[in-house]
């Protein structure tokens, strides 16, 4: 096992490259990828990194010269010959050859697209423009290599022994999460945490204390390169951003209704089993559930990634019985803002009533509250989203109105659209 203090210390070479493999990604994004890659894959799009705690002014903390140097070393990256044969040969979800050859010879060749970087009010303005395929695997190296710069930036002052003293607490800040977890009976976690994760080192040093710590119970890792390592699953399916492009793409208020919809027609044509998850909150999920296809409710579960979770979670349940579906054969993953404490709540309240699982993300391998000065390790919440396709913008609404994006005229039409009520404003953790 790496000596993390040791080797945060000895930052003394020219470039030590924080993402040093294109799967150093989340599994959803090459899901995805291959989606897009077969049905929209002359659709350009642009993505733009969003700050959402602004009082964590980056441009301030973080030197630009470090930041491209990290940025064009990732423009460098392929697909070596073992993570090829990786992603062509093994099994995901049951499911052989999960990569399709044509999407592989894609892969193999691609270069990631150029980036565009300037500094505005202690804030970096950072965005990528290009073919949907290429430019939305920017997004989880730009946020991974935001998010370790600002702790490098934080720790650069740190001695060796301190180092040392804050990563053992941090550790037994882990261990103690893991010895209250192992309680929970029945227990299904999976780690989320590669978007906005402490560094590379940390996220793989949680994975395997959850490994060890949790056994069965630990269900795998979003984090492709991890996963690979460790031999361990990759877990993830899709997120907002395909619904989010497809609506901008509508042509009319019709259209726009149904582009939700359209972009699960599209994932249930190339998967099946545990990879049919409706998210169904991009636009509100009492809207979504109240007009979606009868053949939705057959598929396999349901993830909650805002709003109050219980009541998501409660609200697919009653959805679930009212199309005639048992929801105690149901999936339901909780995925926004988790720590222990919900983790046992939701656990309690649900076990029994669906299939429980957990997507455990920042609070797993960023959780370094109040272990230095300033609190200046606290985790932020920093997202990198599609912003426009074909030069039209993108609209996201969520079930927490504190996550809606998007230029003001189209979020009231949104809003009207997809029929969305009144919202309770929630706090944005991470």
């Amino acid at each position: 096992m790496v000596d993390i203090a040791t080797r945060v210390h000895n930052h003394n070479w020219k470039i030590d490259p924080i993402v040093r493999s294109l799967i150093d990604t989340d599994f959803y994004k090459l899901l995805m990828c291959q989606s897009i890659f077969r049905n929209q894959p002359e659709t350009r799009v642009t993505f733009s990194l969003i700050n959402r705690s602004k009082d964590v002014r980056l441009a301030d903390l973080i030197d630009e010269g470090e930041l491209r140097e990290q940025l064009d070393h990732v423009r460098s990256l392929s697909l070596t010959r073992g993570e090829s044969t990786w992603l062509r040969g093994n099994t995901f979800y049951g499911k052989r050859q999960m990569f399709r050859s044509d999407f592989m010879e894609w892969f193999e060749a691609l270069r990631l697209p150029p980036y565009q970087l300037e500094k505005r009010d202690g804030q970096y303005e950072l965005t990528f423009e290009g073919a949907w395929p290429e430019v939305m695997l920017w997004e989880i190296p730009a946020l991974a290599i935001l998010m370790e710069l600002r702790s490098r930036a934080v720790l650069k002052s740190m001695g060796k022994f301190e180092l040392e003293v804050l990563y053992a607490r941090a550790m037994s800040r882990v261990w103690e999460k893991v010895e209250r977890l192992r309680a929970i009976p029945g227990l299904k976690l999976a780690d989320f945490g590669t978007r906005r994760r402490h560094s590379h080192l940390w996220q793989d040093w949680c994975v395997q204390a959850m490994m060890e710590g949790l056994g069965d119970a630990f269900t795998g890792t979003s984090n492709c390169k991890i996963a690979m390592r460790r031999e361990i699953e990759a877990i993830g399916t899709n997120a907002h951003e395909l619904p989010m492009v497809y609506a901008a793409l509508a042509d009319s208020d019709a259209e726009l209704a149904q582009a939700p919809y359209k972009v699960l027609a599209d994932w249930h044509e190339e998967h099946d089993g545990n990879l049919r998850i409706i998210l169904p909150d991009t636009y509100g999920t009492a809207g979504f559930l109240k007009h979606a296809p009868d053949w939705l409710a057959g598929w396999t579960g349901m993830r909650i990634d805002s709003g109050d979770p219980a009541e998501g979670a409660e609200g697919a349940i009653r959805w679930w019985k009212e199309r005639g579906e048992d929801p105690t054969n149901k999936l339901v993953i909780f995925s926004d803002g988790l720590d222990v404490d919900k983790i046992e709540a939701l656990h309690r309240q649900f076990a029994g009533r669906v299939k429980v699982s957990f997507g455990w993300g920042t609070l797993l391998t960023n959780d370094f509250r109040g272990l230095v000065a300033d609190d200046a390790l606290a985790p932020f919440s920093l997202v990198c989203k599609a912003i426009s396709a074909d030069g039209r913008p993108t609209v996201k609404l969520s079930d927490n109105p504190n996550k809606a994006m998007g230029p003001a005229d189209e979020i009231a039409r949104y809003k009207r659209v997809f029929e969305l009520g009144a919202q309770q404003a929630l706090d944005v953790i991470v």
